[in-house]
């Protein structure tokens, strides 16, 4: 007798947002990578000067560009090489959406241990994101 495992309600409610999640972030990725490929939007570096950063640390680059490390970026989404990163922010997002949608089929099945868990999960990943919980040397 083979005993079939079953994904529960939380599971497929998490895969089917991802699954969304992951489709929308790629078709914006190529979206805006067609938009940077085309020069539709002029870039914050040009294309020519690139291979003068490529040898630089991170530190440097960000200093010699006059680029702020953080959610900068966001200020700076109308030049073409920086329109990607809506897509880049939006796929790491994703997770958070998820772990909320699941939420509440947690608590409405009585899983309060993992719906608090959950809960938890969403205030340490927006957090991080925020830039407010810090680790390592950044």
């Amino acid at each position: 007798m083979t005993n079939k495992l079953q994904a529960t309600e939380e599971q497929l409610a998490y895969a089917k947002l991802l699954d969304l999640g992951m489709k929308v972030g790629l078709l914006m990725l190529v979206i805006t990578f067609i938009i940077y490929l085309f020069g539709i939007f002029s870039p914050y570096i040009p294309v020519d000067e690139l291979p003068k950063y490529w040898t630089m640390s991170v530190k440097d680059y960000l200093k010699a560009t006059d680029i702020h490390p953080g959610w900068t970026w966001l200020g700076m989404v109308g030049k073409g090489d920086f329109l990607n990163f809506i897509p880049i922010a939006f796929l790491a997002g994703v997770t958070i959406l998820c772990y909320i949608r699941i939420i509440p089929i947690l608590f409405r099945k009585k899983d309060t241990v993992y719906a608090f868990l959950a809960i938890i999960e969403v205030l340490v990943l927006v957090l991080a994101a925020s830039g407010v919980l810090k680790a390592g040397g950044h």
